[in-house]
């Protein structure tokens, strides 16, 4: 009865084993139909989500579209016409008196913008505000970054007390910012009654042609040293005090630190005050107008300030070539920032 039993299996093992690779086994036969029924299904549903996938994405196009469309629409009408306007109108000789009949104009190409150069007030006031850039620039980025390294590491106590009272020039109205540095600059002001207690006469800085422009440097760089010390302070903060610990332990003084360290980690923060600060001073308008009204005798005229005179004296074609000229400074001024101030590889 023994080899009866095991006859079975050993016959079914040489079925198998007789089975070619042309004449697949039972199990192997069945596993290479599962495996083919399972290829067409998976390629079926490919072929189906590549017939969707055009409509699902022009249906989501659409949907974006239809929400920017609200922006587009008050960008387009309150922007982008304004600008070509008034990019078309500097080439024209439009004036107040055209507005009825705008299409009557006349086409006078680039005489506006040769007018301008050769206008003495207008270089006056290009001088005036290039100054307000070389100096307040320099001046103000110092003041910020030296205040941003006192609340990093220098002021422990009342930091968040400190950090508003530098800030609060920033939110504060030019108006009220007026008032209060007219009292300091007038004659028997603030800041004259310090001088005399040094014996230093004071001059009046307002109504002077040589000390109005440099007064209104003083306040324009006070006003907006708060918004770089808070950009510079979290660029410091950035700053991983592993290396300063590193390099105090090789012996690297403060100065060091300060030059190897610091500031070449601080490039794209220093960069990003540079510009900010060249569009706001290029554009230095505000203190001029509510402190001295450009005087006296133009000498804190800025180029701001003459466009908006010329739109107030109705020659827009001339106020639109001069707005233009300043552009194109701040655009140019701009890219020779990112090329020297961009982070080094």
């Amino acid at each position: 009865m023994a080899p009866s039993t095991t006859s079975a299996p050993v016959g079914r093992r040489k079925t198998d084993r007789a089975a070619g690779p042309g004449q697949p086994g039972p199990s192997r036969g069945l596993s290479e139909r599962r495996w083919q029924g399972l290829s067409r299904a998976l390629s079926g549903r490919r072929r189906q989500g590549r017939s969707r996938a055009p409509s699902d994405r022009r249906r989501q196009g659409l949907a974006a579209w239809l929400f920017a469309l609200p922006f587009l629409l008050v960008f387009g009408f309150f922007m982008l016409v304004p600008l070509v306007s008034s990019f078309l109108m500097s080439f024209t000789d439009f004036r107040a008196t055209d507005v009825q009949s705008p299409f009557g104009v006349n086409f006078v190409g680039l005489s506006q913008y040769a007018e301008l150069f050769g206008d003495a007030q207008f270089r006056k006031a290009m001088f005036n505000t290039a100054l307000v850039v070389v100096v307040g620039i320099p001046l103000t980025m110092a003041v910020a970054l030296a205040l941003a390294m006192a609340l990093n590491s220098g002021i422990t106590r009342f930091r968040a007390a400190y950090r508003v009272g530098f800030y609060t020039p920033v939110v504060t109205s030019i108006v009220a910012v007026a008032v209060v540095w007219r009292f300091i600059l007038q004659p028997d002001g603030l800041f004259n009654t310090l001088l005399g207690w040094v014996g230093i006469t004071g001059p009046d800085w307002l109504h002077s042609t040589t000390w109005a422009l440099p007064s209104l440097i003083g306040m324009t760089a006070w006003r907006n040293m708060g918004t770089l010390m808070v950009i510079f302070l979290a660029g410091l903060q950035n700053v991983p005090p592993e290396l300063h610990e590193a390099a105090i332990v090789d012996g690297a003084g403060a100065w060091q630190r300060f030059r190897r360290i610091t500031v070449p980690l601080l490039r794209p923060t220093l960069l990003l005050g540079a510009i900010l600060l060249s569009v706001a001073y290029l554009q230095f308008f505000e203190e001029s107008f509510v402190m001295t009204q450009g005087g006296p005798l133009n000498s804190t005229l800025s180029v701001s300030y003459f466009t908006y005179n010329q739109f107030g004296f109705g020659k827009y074609g001339y106020a639109s070539a001069a707005s233009y000229v300043l552009f194109t400074v701040i655009a140019a001024l701009s890219v020779i920032q990112f090329r020297l101030l961009r982070p080094k590889d």
